[in-house]
């Protein structure tokens, strides 16, 4: 079981605290840190304010040495899938092949309409989020010395030098990831290396999980000679070393905000482990952990101390 941090700045937190966080994942023994791409957040402004996520992620590359860096999830109405792909490859080869992209259609209007970013309907999303991937990883795949184009409902591309090209081999990592019933899975067994089910309980995630397997299976995707995809679950979570300390963390998680109900684990490193070792036993073997406060690194030591160590027997 492979375990990322996952966090939120829209919350509150500037490039310093990230990037302190983000050391503190590296020395705790931790697969990655990840983080979201909002630019506004769900419940109260959350100071000091946004911080772009692939700026973040490029200063954070060339801050770390071996954890996994990348986003849950880009927005697809953020970014134009010709500069997101030469950004995403740009820090790859600033991280020395560390880089995932995890990628979603965008949900969130408010930070849209606060920020002057279009946001079409939801058809229109998931229409251009398909594009995005199908443009992204055709650039990064196109050989070196050869050109790319691309005629869609919404994005051409006429002859594309395709470069930077990526450190990862055809590139980066792909997420795709989330709670839809139809189109998500299609994208993830067409075009993703993992699929996340985002904090929701194990009965949800595994019912997830066999809608992408299914998905896989239509679009002939072992036939095509792809690896198998991940599969990956979010957890959030709260612990501590005694009830009065997981309480106290999970404090945040009762303000009001925009986002779906979530399953959240709040108690002791053993219930953390008994939850991994539930996703593990329906397929998942890779979770990433949001957490919610920057400053307290104290949770995150706790992790590395009294939960990783349990999760080599976990399969």
């Amino acid at each position: 079981m492979r375990v990322t941090v996952f966090t939120e700045p829209h919350r509150g937190a500037d490039y310093e605290d990230q990037l302190r966080f983000a050391q503190a994942v590296e020395a705790g023994g931790f697969d990655g840190f990840f983080r979201a791409d909002h630019y506004q957040s769900m419940g109260d402004a959350g100071l000091p304010g946004p911080t772009d996520a692939w700026l973040t992620l490029a200063a954070l590359a060339r801050e770390t040495s071996r954890i996994r860096l990348g986003t849950l999830v880009t927005s697809a109405t953020f970014r134009l899938p010709g500069p997101l792909a030469v950004m995403v490859a740009q820090v790859d080869r600033m991280s020395g092949g560390r880089v995932e992209l995890g990628i979603g259609a965008g949900w969130y209007e408010r930070e849209h309409t606060s920020y002057g970013i279009p946001f079409p309907a939801v058809g229109e999303r998931f229409d251009r989020l398909a594009e995005q991937l199908e443009i992204i990883t055709g650039l990064w795949r196109t050989p070196a010395g050869q050109t790319y184009s691309h005629a869609g409902d919404h994005y051409r591309l006429v002859d594309a030098p395709a470069l930077p090209k990526p450190v990862q081999v055809p590139g980066p990592p792909v997420i795709v990831g989330g709670r839809g019933p139809k189109r998500t899975p299609e994208l993830a067994a067409r075009y993703a290396d993992e699929f996340n089910m985002p904090f929701k309980s194990v009965e949800e995630t595994a019912a997830a999980y066999e809608r992408v397997r299914e998905a896989c299976d239509r679009t002939g995707r072992a036939e095509s000679g792809r690896a198998p995809l991940v599969l990956s679950a979010g957890v959030v979570v709260a612990i501590g070393r005694t009830d009065a300390e997981a309480r106290h963390r999970a404090a945040p998680l009762h303000v009001k905000s925009a986002l779906p109900p979530e399953d959240p684990v709040v108690g002791s490193p053993a219930q953390l482990v008994d939850r991994l070792g539930e996703f593990a036993a329906i397929g998942a073997t890779r979770v990433h952990l949001r957490l919610i406060d920057f400053s307290d690194l104290d949770h995150l030591e706790l992790i590395a101390a009294e939960v990783l160590p349990q999760l080599d027997g976990i399969r």
